[in-house]
């Protein structure tokens, strides 16, 4: 966490002086019905700061009220996306824990006369809410007897009543200026197995009912979400406080969420580009979900980085996604090795070298400690076709006829001839090596601008490498649906060669393919069938100013 407190820790230091709390305990409390994706991380990053800079608790708890929409899978990946980004929660619990608890707290209600048994459908409460201005209509069913209501309520946990034959509301104020507090619907009848509790239950807690039980339950002393639930506040307040949990009760404290450009923060339509086919899988490299940006090779460091730079706030705002990019950047700057790739290859014979011999070529000049790779080369080699112009542009500084350039981390060539097809296509290059000018050990006197990367034609990989793009395209002329937004091509498969030490390379090594952009090595790849997604490129568009 950085030395600069934000409003959140303004709270938290003033709980702390004042006495209210002795030990900071926050929570991470996600519904088990999709993934993560980056969005979450800013909560995540928030709460298990929160108790690393306190030497405080955390816990992670699966918010898993409503049985239809989630599932084992989501809880697993949820787990190991957390353990990724670097964090350990102190306990795991679930809210289904604490099923006994909130049926117990519903019975407590009932007997004080703040909840009743209601018979209306789910547009009939609607229609009878109310609107901003005008008053909600109470409900028929709204002064049942305590005993009555007890009744049902039972029935409801007995299995009597089919699904939304009857509900369970808390008895607040119809009048509410906030609407949330008009009489809001807390259980439900919903008969269908739970991941946890199998078919111990047929009625499950509506999420403003559960959620401030569980933190009060626990001992949570600042429950911290986004601001989406700041309307909410006032129904848990009341909860925790007709539920009759001891003191000190749970503070809940709203941040803005993050926001970035081009990116889904939808589990609903990421779970849609699933379930369509549109993308490989929740892990998909084009996915924002953190299993799909681990996939993708962005560090943790560099998410946890992002997260600190940003901050927290209030108000609601939206981050370039080239400001992520830029983190991602800097710190594979420091930590990926670099090696050559060529991605549209181009021979080069070397008409005067008949040796072959291997090259020691640093791996990246700004790590802590500089180390080195083996490098083979002999006498065919590949450039990029990128690097050759027959007809070179003004200030040129690449390989053309009758030109210079030195390879990476061996020798000065000059271009003698260039071989074409009928078309006028060059298919091969001739080359010489210029005598005494092998990097390192260069005596050859000649200064060329020009530096180039290239494979060794008889030893290099053949790669599959994934370019990737968002999965959106720019919101113009006011289209900001997601479906007409999806980009088709965020994906283009190229084929390129490589150095042969990528053969060597693990599932989820990062490189830095020179030149071109930084690349991880992808699970998809078997033995020799090399598959690396791209990870960023190398030049950074981010503009703070913007």
């Amino acid at each position: 966490m950085s030395e600069f407190k934000n409003f959140i820790e303004d709270i938290i230091d003033g709980d702390l002086a004042s006495g209210k709390v002795s030990e900071v305990y926050t929570r991470f409390p996600p519904e088990p019905n999709g993934y993560l994706h980056i969005g979450h991380a800013k909560s995540l990053c928030i709460n298990f700061g929160i108790k690393a800079k306190y030497g405080g608790k955390c816990n992670l708890r699966f918010d898993d009220t409503n049985p239809s929409k989630e599932d084992v899978e989501y809880v697993e990946s949820i787990k190991e996306d957390i353990r990724w980004l670097g964090f350990s929660w102190d306990k795991l619990l679930y809210a289904s824990d604490y099923f006994d608890v909130m049926f117990d707290c519903a019975v407590k209600l009932i007997k004080k006369g703040l909840a009743y048994v209601s018979d209306e459908t789910a547009d009939e409460i609607r229609e009878r809410r109310g609107t901003l201005y005008e008053p909600g209509i109470e409900s028929p069913y709204r002064n049942r007897s305590a005993e009555e209501n007890l009744k049902l309520f039972f029935e409801m946990r007995d299995g009597v009543y089919a699904d939304g034959a009857k509900v369970l509301r808390a008895k607040i104020d119809m009048a509410s200026p906030n609407l949330n507090m008009r009489d809001p619907v807390i259980y439900r009848v919903l008969h269908a197995a739970h991941h946890n509790t199998g078919d111990k239950w047929c009625i499950y807690p509506m999420y403003d009912f559960a959620h401030p039980i569980e933190d009060a339950y626990e001992g949570i002393t600042h429950s911290i979400c986004t601001l989406e639930f700041e309307d909410h506040r006032p129904l848990y307040d009341w909860v925790v406080r007709e539920c009759e949990f001891p003191d000190p009760l749970p503070q809940q404290i709203e941040f803005a969420r993050l926001n970035i450009t081009n990116t889904i923060m939808s589990k609903r339509y990421l779970k849609k580009l699933v379930d369509e086919g549109k993308v490989m899988g929740w892990d998909d490299p084009r996915m924002p979900t953190l299993s799909g940006i681990r996939r993708r090779g962005y560090p943790p460091e560099a998410i946890r980085d992002f997260c600190e730079r940003i901050g927290v706030s209030k108000a609601n705002s939206e981050v370039q996604s080239s400001y992520l990019e830029s983190c991602v950047r800097d710190y594979l700057n420091r930590t990926a090795n670099r090696v050559m790739a060529v991605f549209d290859p181009l021979k080069v014979v070397l008409t005067n070298y008949d040796g072959a011999e291997t090259l020691q070529v640093e791996n990246n000049g700004n790590a802590e400690t500089i180390t080195y790779r083996s490098v083979p080369f002999s006498k065919e080699i590949y450039i990029d076709r990128s690097d050759f112009e027959l007809v070179p542009p003004p200030k040129y500084y690449r390989l053309k006829p009758d030109g210079y350039v030195r390879l990476k981390g061996a020798y000065i060539i000059h271009c003698d001839e260039a071989l074409t097809d009928g078309d006028g296509n060059v298919t091969e290059l001739r080359c010489s090596v210029v005598p005494n000018s092998k990097s390192g050990e260069d005596v050859s006197g000649m200064k060329v601008k020009g530096v180039i990367q290239w494979v060794d034609a008889a030893t290099c990989a053949d790669v599959t490498v994934r370019k990737l793009q968002s999965l959106l395209t720019d919101a113009v002329d006011g289209v900001t649906d997601f479906n007409e937004r999806f980009n088709a091509d965020s994906m283009q498969i190229v084929q390129a060669k490589t150095e042969q030490s990528l053969l060597l390379a693990k599932v989820g090594d990062r490189f830095q393919f020179m030149r071109v952009g930084y690349y991880v090595l992808d699970r998809d790849s078997k033995g020799k069938n090399l598959v690396f997604n791209e990870i960023v490129s190398l030049k950074d568009s981010f503009n703070p100013a913007k």
